[in-house]
């Protein structure tokens, strides 16, 4: 008996137009960071993206709806 073989599937980041900026990396790394210290709630990650940087694109901290919005936006 064999097996169905499951359809193929892209994730978003597997189609994307080009490579991510260094912006893009740089915040996704301090992200990991604070996922791996247990911070998941957005009070706490706009606190830590504060501290860790990268500073917000433009160049202001983090509020919870600038978070929101470059999320939004990067997810796009």
């Amino acid at each position: 008996m064999s097996i169905p073989a499951k359809p193929l599937y892209n994730e978003t980041h597997q189609h994307r137009l080009a490579e991510p900026t260094a912006y893009e990396n740089l915040l996704g790394d301090s992200l990991e960071r604070a996922f791996a210290q247990g911070i998941h709630d957005l009070p706490g990650l706009v606190a830590y993206l504060n501290q860790a940087g990268p500073s917000a694109m433009n160049s202001q901290p983090w509020t919870p709806a600038s978070f929101e919005q470059e999320m939004a936006r990067l997810g796009a």
